[in-house]
């Protein structure tokens, strides 16, 4: 059976034969790594760690063709130690054991060993747990590769242990970078107009690996003129757009759309909401996240927005797909343009707040229906007053538990149908404390 995991000495020479493009251009020394300053520039984390010859394990987060890999290599050939490579959906525990224990041999003898864990948000809590003593004591160097959010997808303990560096997609600076660098390696110009060119460094998405996989299969035509982006577009498609539903760029994603609308900016909500559709998301999961925004961020404000979303909502249903997401779109803009409020938000938590408070403070006696002469003997209903006997229909009276101070809850903003019902808030206060005194 094939070993599971590389354990190449760093920057040991690759086999040969023929190799893809990537490998061909990985770099050698951390200073030809395109883009991520953030994390290898002098005054940078990774930059200040090997100045001081001491590094500390690592969990590199980042999507997928942005170096994860090709960092932690040359971490170990510059710290001159051993590079142990694996992948957390390759690897179970016996494989584990025999890493740990080939480390601890290279331990005993001297030379540490940069084990590079790969996906390593696949591994569950308890294999997470196996790597600490090994990193307490010094055996390993862990560097994790994860493309989820290491908060959510990594124990408390191991992270404790190691620094979260963030590694970003790939500005289009550097991807031009990298397309130069695979021409000088194929000594060629690649056959493309100024604008297909452009084309081919958006199809990647911030890729590196998945730019050089493109330009291979470009070099590989027999062209005799550049293509133009029409030409280029019909042979090669736009890598598909990362977007797991139920992963980081879905809560991401989903968290953009919600403060564009809350922001009143219909343009980049309209833009958030298409991402998403176009990534795959369910149009149903959508109409029920724009309710809620109504509901939360625009309340009473504007009654008829939660209205327009359970009207779009309907729409969509009757129409299906694609027909059916103009509705929700519509909606989306009503909502983005609608004015803010969030007062009935704040009101019912707080109202929750006190409620929890309180116990099981009994309402007063007064508002109580009083069923039995019993209920009558012991006070229930007496007193109350009905406030459609009242001159300007309000009694006025208190309906909040006798021992209770009132608390003020629902505080209207002047802003949209709001307006009107913090004039009524403000009358109806002002009319209780003068028939309370």
């Amino acid at each position: 059976m094939a070993d599971l995991f590389d354990t190449s000495p760093a920057g040991s020479s690759a086999p040969s034969g023929p190799r893809p493009l990537a490998d061909k251009l990985r770099p050698q020394t951390l200073g030809e790594v395109i883009g991520q300053e953030q994390v290898l520039g002098p005054e940078a984390p990774l930059g200040v760690m090997l100045a001081a010859g001491v590094l500390s394990s690592l969990v590199l987060w980042g999507p997928p063709g942005v170096g994860k890999t090709t960092i932690a290599r040359l971490l170990a050939q510059e710290s001159d130690m051993h590079f142990v490579q694996i992948s957390a959906i390759f690897t179970g525990v016996a494989d584990l054991k025999k890493v740990f224990e080939a480390a601890r041999h290279r331990h005993a003898n001297g030379q540490g060993t940069l084990l590079f864990v790969d996906e390593i948000h696949r591994f569950n809590k308890a294999q997470q747990d196996g790597f600490l003593p090994f990193m307490e004591n010094g055996t390993i160097l862990l560097v994790g590769a994860t493309t989820e959010n290491p908060s959510f997808e990594l124990n408390a303990a191991l992270l404790s242990r190691a620094q979260v560096l963030v590694l970003q997609r790939l500005e289009l600076s550097d991807l031009e970078r990298l397309a130069q660098r695979a021409e000088k390696e194929l000594d060629r110009t690649l056959p493309l107009t100024g604008l297909a060119r452009e084309a081919l460094l958006e199809m990647a998405d911030g890729d590196g690996r998945a730019l050089l996989n493109l330009i291979e299969q470009l070099n590989a035509w027999k062209l005799e003129a550049p293509l133009d982006v029409e030409g280029l577009s019909t042979r090669l498609m736009r890598r598909a757009i990362k977007y797991d539903k139920s992963g980081d760029e879905h809560y991401n994603l989903i968290s953009a759309l919600h403060k564009s609308v809350r922001g009143s900016d219909p343009d980049a909500a309209l833009y958030w909401f298409s991402r998403m559709l176009e990534g795959g998301e369910d149009p149903r999961y959508l109409a029920r996240r724009i309710t809620r925004m109504a509901v939360e961020d625009i309340g009473l404000a504007d009654p008829q927005a939660q209205v327009q979303c359970l009207q779009s909502w309907e729409t969509y249903e009757r129409l299906g797909s694609p027909e059916g997401e103009l509705a929700l779109a519509q909606a989306v803009i009503y909502l983005a343009l609608a004015p803010k409020s969030n007062a009935a938000y704040v009101a019912y938590k707080a109202a929750r707040k006190e409620a929890k408070r309180t116990g099981s403070a009994p309402p007063p006696k007064h508002i109580l229906n009083a069923a039995t002469s019993l209920m009558q003997e012991q006070g229930y209903g007496a007193g109350y007053a009905y406030d459609h006997d009242a001159e300007d229909g309000f009694s006025g009276q208190n309906y909040f538990p006798d021992d209770m101070k009132r608390p003020v809850l629902y505080q209207p903003v002047e802003r949209g149908f709001e307006r009107d019902l913090k004039k009524r808030v403000d009358w109806f206060a002002k009319q209780r404390a003068r028939k309370n005194t």
